[in-house]
């Protein structure tokens, strides 16, 4: 079974884009099937929250401070939280290493992300760098 992280702008995209046939919403609706494990760190989950209170996305979607609450509760119900994070310095943005350690960590063979620092590596320690849409066409195939 694939294991994933998903980065925040996938996790952020699955909340306002609730919609069923969403890219990143699908992925989500894998992972509570079991799909795939999903691992996530209290850090991602911070980051998460807090680009969701960001005012231009709070003035463009309809959410409140407890359906963030209770999303990144639900988060860490899906997902398996990992810890002891390793320190990694490879992209420019510390939020890229953040999720290169959360995989690192909890072994996952698959970054899920938009984001070109990390889509650049490609490959890093046997983890492949892969868009949303890309995974999900390998999820597919595997079910």
């Amino acid at each position: 079974m694939a294991k994933a992280v998903l980065d925040t702008t996938v996790l952020v995209s699955a909340l306002l884009n609730l919609n069923p046939g969403g890219v990143s919403y699908e992925l989500l609706r894998f992972a509570k099937q079991g799909t795939f494990d999903l691992y996530i760190s209290d850090e991602i989950l911070e980051e998460t929250a807090e680009t969701l209170r960001y005012p231009r996305l709070r003035d463009r979607y309809a959410y409140s401070d407890a359906d963030i609450v209770a999303y990144c509760r639900d988060l860490a119900l899906v997902g398996t939280i990992v810890s002891d994070l390793p320190v990694v310095q490879l992209v420019r943005d510390p939020d890229g290493d953040k999720i290169i350690a959360c995989a690192l960590a909890a072994g996952a063979g698959f970054i899920v992300t938009r984001d070109k620092d990390l889509l650049s590596l490609g490959e890093y320690e046997r983890i492949v760098m892969i868009k949303p849409e890309a995974f999900l066409h390998v999820l597919r195939a595997q079910t």
